[in-house]
């Protein structure tokens, strides 16, 4: 492996089969801009994108009520990754008509009107029954189990059946199973991953009935995932000849304060029976910070291009423009996160038949075994949080408002990084970190080949992992807010040589994707001289990095002295546990101590101390932490466990109640002491006092 420390990761234009390559940079001069053209703003578009959230029966089955399975339907589902496998074959869709076409609730004459009327996102287990048989508290006790069943209408016009006609969802919980018209489209088993399914074959002018089939066995996930349709949806018509799906890339392999060089490849598709020849335009306007809609002015314009696509084939076309003196996207409070928005048009004998928008930044990062992350040249040092998905109360149902509330007071304490533990994330999630001005390590997997939980996606890795990771990849690059990539957390296999073996294959997936950035894994137990730490480049330390519990054992300085030329920094820190104004005597005089009933913890009344010096076996208080990550000022930072309270892992009262104490602010909301504890060190700018009750 080459030396990593000091190398600036930016990126450079993919090479690709099929590439049209273009001879020259255009060059947007200071000061000079053109207006968007009026009959450029009537002629855009060639896409709709329709939301089909609302108007949806649902119902959901304790017991299979249908006899399918993923596995009768595996055959069937498998091709729905097709696009994002690369290494190896491509699953081959039977010729037979798929599976549950008989089942009363794929045909339109099912009458469905005792359904529950909803809406998505939606959650089918957050209200209730709380204490759902069999289901373990570490899940919240939820009725996240059983089949559910949506069904909804698509009314398609004529014209719109010459289209492409494609269904978007951004996530589905879990091992989802998509009918139109009584056939088999496809499916997606894991639940955070965003997919597409072609419907085009299946739709007809007029009524078509959209049923969707998702199916949670009783013990899959070591947290609250929710259950159901839990992101948006969306149907897609376009042109037979498209932008794919994902089908942009920039990146910014040059940048400074006076210039920058902006590199884009598009992916074009045609799946029209005769080959057309198609041109590509791309220009880029400066989003308004404030409104979020992007100007009128044309800042720059991509050189057009011209390629021939065959029949049923794709194309990739490369180009390059330089920005001067652009608007540059970093974190605050130093730095603001400016955006730009690029908008790509193919054009088809004079007419536009696709357009596409690609919201990006320019930014560099710099990754430095001395000093951690640089941004523009700013060393950031992390002051991020971990959080899981769901939104308390309201549970995993995507609500945005809910998302960026929670941004809001994360900032406010001094946040300035988030990883998405330890799943890909809802998109508009990625928005308002772009906006917000967070970095991003972007996580896709808890769960390798080894099982964590029984029915974990251990039992899907071998055949999805691929498509599961490159989609995830191409989804999420075009965000300047990540800056790496984490595809792995306290994987079983961390130790052995297996687990090490796979790791430097999910790097290699990961940096034929994208080369921009690096990638992480959070371990808590692989040592440094393990295979796994290896293969990363950098080691994410769950706990090891501040010692485990009331130890002061450190794994960074053997970690820094086996690779001094990679990045170190917690993946996890402290897990400290506390319920918002309980305060507990006697108080311990430890600096860290760990929580147990009687010190610390009422078991009786399931509430633990907010003295915020108490943390689960393996964790430390936030002031422990602290010291240890000065102690190693080569550490580049944090991510706590957690930012807020959620549902599920009610440690140290595993059994007994069922949302965490983990969290720096409440299910609700409402801050904990711990919170202005973080705040006074990550905001040395804010002057305040915090009053703590305590005996005499």
């Amino acid at each position: 492996m080459m030396p990593l420390a000091g190398t600036v990761y930016n990126a450079y234009g993919l090479l690709l089969s099929g590439l049209v390559l273009l001879g020259h940079f255009q060059i947007a001069e200071a000061g000079v801009v053109r207006r968007l053209p009026n009959e450029y703003l009537t002629a855009q578009g060639g896409r709709e994108r329709v939301s089909i959230n609302s108007g949806w029966r649902f119902s959901r089955f304790a017991s299979n009520p249908d006899s399918l399975s993923y596995d009768t339907m595996k055959a069937w589902i498998l091709p729905s990754g097709n696009d994002f496998i690369v290494n190896g074959d491509k699953h081959e869709r039977p010729v037979e008509v798929g599976p549950g076409g008989d089942v009363e609730y794929v045909q339109a004459s099912f009458d469905d009107s005792e359904w529950e009327a909803v809406n998505v996102p939606h959650d089918w287990a957050i209200k209730g029954p709380f204490h759902a048989p069999g289901i373990p508290n570490s899940m919240g006790a939820l009725p996240i189990n059983g089949v559910g069943w949506y069904r909804r209408n698509l009314e398609i016009t004529s014209s719109d059946t010459e289209k492409s006609i494609f269904l978007d969802i951004d996530g589905a919980m879990s091992n989802s199973a998509v009918w139109i018209n009584g056939q088999l489209v496809g499916g997606w088993p894991y639940g955070y991953n965003s997919f597409r399914l072609d419907l085009t074959p299946y739709v007809k002018a007029g009524d078509n009935l959209l049923a969707i089939r998702i199916d949670n066995p009783m013990n899959f996930s070591r947290w609250y995932p929710g259950a159901g349709l839990y992101r948006n949806v969306w149907l897609v018509k376009v042109d037979q000849t498209y932008i794919g799906q994902f089908g942009t890339y920039i990146t910014t392999p040059v940048v400074s304060a006076e210039s920058a060089v902006v590199d884009l490849t598009v992916e074009i598709e045609n799946k029209r029976n005769s080959s057309r020849q198609v041109g590509v335009k791309t220009d880029v306007y400066v989003v308004d910070g404030k409104t979020g809609q992007a100007g009128a002015d044309v800042i720059a314009t991509f050189p057009q291009a011209a390629t021939d696509l065959k029949a049923g084939s794709k194309e990739f076309v490369n180009a390059s423009v330089t920005i001067t003196n652009p608007r540059l996207w970093g974190p605050r409070p130093n730095q603001e996160p400016n955006l730009y928005v690029a908008v790509t048009t193919i054009i088809a004998n004079g007419t536009v038949i696709d357009t596409y928008e690609t919201r990006f930044g320019i930014r560099s990062v710099t990754y430095d075994a001395d000093t951690g992350i640089s941004v523009n040249g700013e060393r950031i040092y992390i002051q991020g949080t971990n959080n899981h998905h769901d939104q308390g109360s309201i549970g995993a149902a995507f609500n945005l408002r809910a998302v960026e509330r929670q941004l809001e007071l994360l900032q406010e304490m001094g946040c300035n990084a988030l990883r998405m533990s330890h799943n890909p994330p809802a998109p508009e999630l990625l928005d308002l970190a772009d906006k917000f001005g967070f970095l991003v390590l972007d996580e896709i997997f808890d769960v390798w080949k080894e099982q964590k939980i029984q029915d974990d996606y251990h039992v899907y890795f071998e055949e999805w992992h691929e498509p599961d990771l490159r989609s995830f990849i191409r989804r999420d690059r075009n965000h300047p807010s990540i800056i790496v990539w984490s595809f792995g957390n306290e994987i079983v296999e961390q130790t052995k040589a297996s687990g090490g073996a796979t790791a430097r294959e999910m790097d290699s997936i990961v940096k034929e994707e994208d080369p921009t950035r690096q990638c992480s894994s959070g371990m808590n137990n692989a040592r440094a001289d393990s295979e796994f730490a290896a293969a990363v480049d950098i080691p994410g330390l769950n706990y090891q990095g501040e010692g485990r519990g009331t130890s002061f054992d450190s794994t960074y300085p053997s970690f820094h002295e086996t690779y001094p030329e990679k990045v170190l920094w917690s993946t996890e820190s402290s897990s400290g546990v506390s319920s918002r104004g309980t305060y507990l005597f006697p108080v311990t005089s430890a600096n860290s101590s760990t929580a147990e009933d009687g010190s610390g913890a009422d078991a009786e009344k399931l509430l633990v101390s907010a003295y915020e010096l108490y943390a689960v076996p393996w964790g430390s208080s936030p002031d422990k932490v602290f010291w240890m990550q000065d102690k190693f000022p080569y550490a580049a930072g944090e991510f706590v466990w957690t930012g807020w309270d959620y549902i599920g892992e009610p440690t140290p009262f595993d059994t007994e109640a069922r949302s965490s104490y983990f969290g720096i602010i409440d299910l609700a909301g409402f801050k904990k002491d711990r919170f202005f504890i973080y705040q006074a060190r990550w905001r040395p700018d804010l002057v305040r006092a915090t009053i703590f009750p305590f005996e005499k």
